[in-house]
């Protein structure tokens, strides 16, 4: 019997204001160097801007429908065959397209130079909202690269 322990998921605490646990990941996804209450500020503020823009009552809804917006449904990995390395297309796993959603929502906003933090990750989660942004296009060209690369799905493992 293997003296392993296998590491479980842990459970993430809903978010104090929206009592959400999306908006808790997103939160520390933003985080930098442990400074909380800085990603707190930011995204609560985004939202703030965001329910302004969309004039939605529930901004929780607009900021899933972002996220579900970015989600990436295929991707490529790399897999060595033989001398050559070939681009896999592969399914994403659900945790992984939230994980990669709101990554790609951070970068690109941290991209956005010329106004504060929290107006950028508004803007960009705006436009995930609208099907537009720099996160759309991550998201359309992961999935061009993995229908580009259909040919080679009989190398899944």
């Amino acid at each position: 019997m293997s003296r392993r322990r296998i590491a479980g998921r842990r459970k993430i605490a809903p978010d104090p204001k929206y009592n959400s646990t999306i908006v808790a990941r997103f939160i520390n996804k933003i985080m930098l160097d442990g400074e909380k209450s800085t990603a707190q500020k930011i995204l609560y503020q985004a939202l703030a801007n965001l329910k302004e823009r969309t004039k939605a009552e529930d901004v929780i809804e607009v900021l899933r429908q972002s996220i579900d917006n970015v989600k990436p449904v295929l991707e490529v990995k790399s897999r060595r065959i033989g001398g050559a390395t070939y681009q896999v297309p592969v399914e994403v796993a659900s945790d992984r397209r939230e994980s990669l959603a709101l990554r790609w929502l951070i970068q690109f906003s941290r991209g956005r130079k010329g106004m504060p933090m929290w107006q950028a990750l508004a803007a960009e989660l705006f436009d995930a909202y609208n099907n537009q942004g720099a996160a759309i296009k991550r998201k359309e060209d992961t999935h061009k690269m993995a229908e580009a690369n259909k040919a080679f799905a009989q190398y899944r493992w």
